[in-house]
């Protein structure tokens, strides 16, 4: 079954195209990553399918309804980028009053003990912290035993340990058969949660996939190695050093390693890993490595076949 769908979705402002032609679907019982630049346009796509705004073009269903239909709204939940609570009303308040819309909703103390909140329902939320807002406002996407979960930044702002736990709240929702769509700039985030990663940019889906297969996009492997200097290798596609590491791009990771045996040049700690989503992430989306993050230089967007909902890489023409 498809909870959500969009079919070639468009959604302008002004002048600006946030969305064009967006094809998505989410079948039931996916945890689904979406991935995209500052600009991509997830937030929007985000907030037509939760029906908060309208398409300008194509067509947008939330259980095969329109998504401003109440009865099918009632049948999600979703945390924004930025939640508003209600600064003077207490933490058991605040979910009460959200509780207080579902026929059926998490009872109080179930709900704050699955988002580790048990030893703040009495304080006010305008004395919370911004992790401790934030794990709040992700537990009230949950009140209402949703079918379906749309999270956006869910972990903005917690340290490492609130966000495992939330972590483990949202692999429960998902182990009870629940949908989930998660927006996230930690890539470590989607590679932890998702079977599948959707990446937008510039408004459009370049890449719709299992995280395996949308590694498997970019083709290379890194070696990582101690060296005081390395001869020219053929077969390099980029070259990082980092805190006295040497970490080399290449297509072919067993040759490079011949060549460099046959090289003569001395080094230490060699390790060879797959590509990670990161590097995947920015050679489809043809961005410039993040400091400390070694991936093939200059590598472009990969065009490619698109069967069924899934594709790797769309055109930036399609």
């Amino acid at each position: 079954m498809i909870v959500a769908r969009a079919v070639q979705a468009t959604r302008r402002y002004g002048d600006v195209t946030a969305l064009d032609r967006v094809d998505l679907e989410l079948p039931a019982g996916e945890l689904v990553g979406l991935l995209g630049p500052n600009g991509a346009g997830k937030s929007t796509l985000l907030s037509l399918l939760v029906g908060l705004r309208r398409a300008h073009a194509g067509r947008v269903e939330l259980f095969g309804a329109d998504p401003r239909t109440p009865a099918a709204r009632r049948l999600i939940g979703m945390t924004p980028q930025e939640t508003g609570l209600p600064p003077t009303l207490r933490v058991g308040e605040v979910v009460d009053f959200v509780a207080a819309h579902y026929a059926d909703p998490v009872p109080r103390a179930e709900l704050l003990g699955r988002f580790g909140l048990d030893d703040l329902v009495r304080r006010q939320t305008g004395g919370l912290s911004g992790g401790q807002k934030r794990r709040l406002a992700v537990a009230l996407a949950f009140v209402g035993r949703p079918r379906l979960v749309f999270l956006d930044e869910p972990t903005t702002g917690l340290d490492v340990t609130a966000r495992r736990e939330l972590w483990d709240g949202i692999r429960q929702f998902h182990a009870d058969g629940g949908t989930v769509l998660l927006s996230s700039h930690y890539l470590e985030e989607i590679e932890a949660l998702a079977h599948r990663v959707v990446v937008l940019g510039g408004g459009r889906v370049l890449a719709d996939d299992t995280v395996g297969a949308v590694r498997d996009l970019v083709g290379v492997h890194r070696v990582s190695l101690v060296a005081p200097e390395l001869p020219p290798l053929p077969g390099v596609r980029g070259v990082q050093r980092i805190d006295g590491v040497t970490h080399l791009i290449t297509a072919d990771a067993d040759q490079l390693v011949r060549d460099l045996v046959r090289s003569g040049a001395p080094f230490a700690g060699l390790e060879i890993r797959p590509t990670s989503l990161e590097d995947a992430f920015l050679h489809i989306t043809g961005a410039q490595p993040t400091a400390g993050a070694p991936s093939a230089a200059g590598a472009q967007p990969t065009a490619g076949a698109r069967p069924e909902h899934r594709h790797a890489a769309q055109p930036a023409d399609a």
